[in-house]
């Protein structure tokens, strides 16, 4: 059954992003009612100008203009907060001035995550594929993200989801008192409101390739680093058991390699070494390479091992993450 759908969406200074991205939220297969919520967060751009063009021709965009900055709240929340507080419909689809939809059938298929008992849908944000070895360490980190916390949620863990492609209830919005206990955090939009509200019972999943966003990925290193460390900052305050669980994780793939010649050094069990870690290889191997077909990133399944033994430099690069201070602005 289909519900009214309202799509937020926050800008700043966003113009070419809206010119390019906006259309393909705009003409959206859904038959039932829904709306756009544009939020214009004091763009200094022609971001007004192409906005009144666009209401022209779709009667179900609704700009909201942002004119003042909100004082000790930090980066995306406060024009979100308006966003959400703007809507007429209870489901809430949220995605980023700079995605565009797979498919006309992302609304649909985003909604067709709830049931009865179901308050937030988590999708996947993809980055569009482009030529370079930055692209596939920017998809794959991002594919493995994504594994986890759909994995989690799908083992009644849910911890994070993503602004670029996420969609709760307003009144799970409402009754949590929106983003008031993270205000003071520069990001945390999504990963830390999702980690607050998420339950077993109340988190679905939406894997469908024509469900997804894209994205343009980051063009330098530097800006991919920089866009990490703003992750990590607030991925400290998760819950414990989440933020264990993450860390458990990130030391097993951190250590396998140093572990891995240290044995082969020390030891002198070779068949027994290789057997392990060609198991382990085969079974990896397997499970990310069905795991890529189903999220269309399968063109990244051949470097799948160069990008396990990257994970150790992946690590080493978002280490200052633990103590650096987070960029306040969001955009």
């Amino acid at each position: 059954m289909e519900h009214p759908i309202s799509v937020v969406i926050c800008a700043r200074d966003e113009a070419n992003n809206l010119v390019n991205n906006l259309p393909g939220v705009l003409v959206q297969q859904y038959s039932t009612t829904h709306e756009i919520v544009l939020v214009n967060d004091n763009s200094e751009d022609e971001s007004k100008y192409l906005l009144d063009e666009f209401k022209k021709s779709f009667k179900n965009l609704n700009v909201v203009a942002l004119t003042q900055e909100a004082k000790m709240i930090n980066g995306k929340k406060f024009p979100l907060s308006i966003g959400i507080k703007s809507s007429k419909y209870e489901t809430l689809l949220l995605t980023d001035a700079d995605c565009v939809p797979a498919s006309e059938y992302w609304m649909q298929l985003m909604q067709d995550g709830y049931n009865d008992d179901t308050e937030i849908v988590l999708g996947y944000g993809a980055y569009k594929k482009r030529p370079g070895l930055l692209n596939k360490l920017i998809r794959f980190e991002t594919f493995q993200t994504a594994l986890q916390y759909f994995s989690y949620a799908l083992a009644g863990l849910p911890y994070m989801g993503v602004g670029r492609n996420l969609s709760y209830k307003k009144e799970v919005f409402i009754r949590n008192k929106g983003f008031s206990s993270i205000n003071q955090m520069p990001s945390g939009d999504d990963d830390l409101f999702i980690n607050q509200v998420a339950t077993k019972k109340n988190t679905a999943i939406v894997i469908d390739k024509d469900a997804h966003t894209l994205s343009e990925p980051k063009a330098t290193f530097n800006e991919w680093m920089n866009q990490k460390y703003r992750h990590y900052t607030t991925s400290k305050y998760y819950k414990k058991q989440h933020s264990l669980l993450l860390a458990l994780y990130a030391i097993s793939q951190f250590l396998v390699y140093p572990v891995l010649i240290a044995a082969l050094i020390i030891s002198k069990e070779y068949i027994l070494l290789a057997s392990l870690w060609g198991a382990r290889f085969l079974i990896q191997g397997i499970i990310l390479r069905s795991t890529m077909k189903k999220l269309n990133e399968l063109d990244l399944w051949p470097f799948y091992i160069l990008f396990d033994f990257w994970s150790i430099f992946y690590y080493l690069f978002t280490l200052p993450s633990v103590w650096k201070a987070p960029n306040k602005n969001w955009n």
